[in-house]
C-alpha cells in the first residue's frame, strides 16, 4: 500500500487568489515558494483525478506501480503493481504485475492463479478492509486507514507547506513538461500529526514513537510543479534501520475519467479470514 500513501491532503476550499490563478501560466518563479506551493495544492486538489506512475524502494524491496486515481469523494484507483527483492524475492508474486483496486473502504489485490490454487481457496483477490487493519495493527493501522481514505496528490504539498521551510531549486524538465522544483525536509516525528485528519492524540503519540524507533529522523520531500500550477512529480527520501526509503511518483492527465469496479465476492477472500486460518 505504500505506493499510494503519502501521495496526497484534505480538500481545501480554495481562496480568491487560488481561484483567480487557476490556469495562470505566468510562472511560479514570480512567487515565493510557500505561496507557489499553496496555489499548487489548491489547483491540484480541484482536478479530482489523474494518471499515476512511480517506483518505491524500502531497503532491499522495491515496487513499481501505474494506473489512475480519483479523489473527488474518497480515494478510488486502479493500479498495476510489480514487486521485487527483500522478502518478496522468493515469493510467487515476485516480478509479476498484480492488479490492485482501491475504494474508500478497502484495497483489493489480485494475487494470481498460483495463490488461488494453493492458499486462496480458488479465489484470486485478497480484500484488505481499512477498518480491520486499523483494529489489528493499532496506531500504525489507524494511520494507514487515514492515509488510504484521505490522501491525494496535494497531501505531499500540504506536508511540505506545514514545515514553513521550502526552497526553489529552479526550473527542470519532467517528461517533456517544464516544471519548478521545490525541496524541503520534514521531521519524521511530526509527519503523522501533519498528515492525519482523524487520529486521536494517543494514537498519534504511539505512532510517532514507532516512527522514531525505526531510526528515521527526517524525510526529504522534492516536488515539481508545472506552469498550470499542478503537481507533476514527487520524490520522498529517508533513512531507517531497515535501509533507505526512496519513492518517486509522476502525475499526468489531470481530470481523467476513473471507474473502479470491485472484484466479485465469489472470487475474493478477506485478509482477516486468512489470518484466522
Amino acid at each position: 500500500m505504500v505506493g499510494l500513501t503519502a501521495c496526497g491532503s484534505e480538500k481545501s476550499d480554495g481562496d480568491k487568489a487560488g481561484d483567480k490563478a487557476g490556469g495562470d501560466k505566468s510562472g511560479q518563479s514570480a512567487m515565493s515558494p510557500l505561496a507557489a506551493l499553496k496555489l499548487a495544492s489548491q489547483q491540484t486538489d480541484k482536478k479530482n483525478s489523474a494518471k499515476v506512475e512511480g517506483t518505491t524502494k524500502m531497503g532491499e524491496q522495491n515496487s513499481r506501480m501505474s494506473g489512475d486515481m480519483d479523489w473527488a469523494d474518497g480515494i478510488r484507483a486502479n493500479m498495476s503493481i510489480t514487486q521485487n527483492g527483500g522478502a518478496i524475492a522468493s515469493s510467487p508474486i515476485a516480478g509479476k504485475p498484480m492488479d490492485a483496486k482501491y475504494t474508500p473502504d478497502a484495497m483489493f489485490l489480485n494475487m494470481g492463479d498460483e495463490f488461488a490454487a494453493q492458499a486462496g481457496g480458488g479465489k484470486h483477490w485478497v480484500k484488505y478492509d481499512y477498518d480491520v487493519l486499523a483494529q489489528k495493527a493499532g496506531p500504525s493501522g489507524a494511520f494507514l486507514k487515514d492515509q488510504m481514505q484521505n490522501n491525494n496528490p496535494s497531501r505531499s504539498v500540504e506536508l511540505l507547506l506545514a514545515t514553513g521551510k521550502v526552497k526553489s531549486v529552479g526550473s527542470e524538465d519532467v517528461k517533456g513538461v517544464k516544471a519548478t522544483h521545490y525541496t524541503g525536509t520534514v521531521k519524521v516525528s511530526e509527519i503523522a500529526k501533519m498528515q492525519s485528519k482523524e487520529l486521536s492524540q494517543s494514537d498519534l503519540d504511539a505512532l510517532q514513537k514507532q516512527l522514531e524507533t525505526s531510526g528515521m529522523d527526517t524525510e526529504t520531500i522534492d516536488l515539481w510543479v508545472d506552469e498550470e500550477n499542478l503537481l507533476v512529480k514527487k520524490r520522498e527520501q529517508a533513512q531507517s534501520k531497515s535501509g533507505a526509503y526512496d519513492s518517486t511518483v509522476f502525475y499526468s492527465d489531470y481530470g481523467t475519467s476513473v471507474t473502479v469496479t470491485e472484484p466479485s465476492s465469489s472470487d475474493t477472500v478477506d485478509f482477516q479470514d486468512m489470518l484466522q486460518q
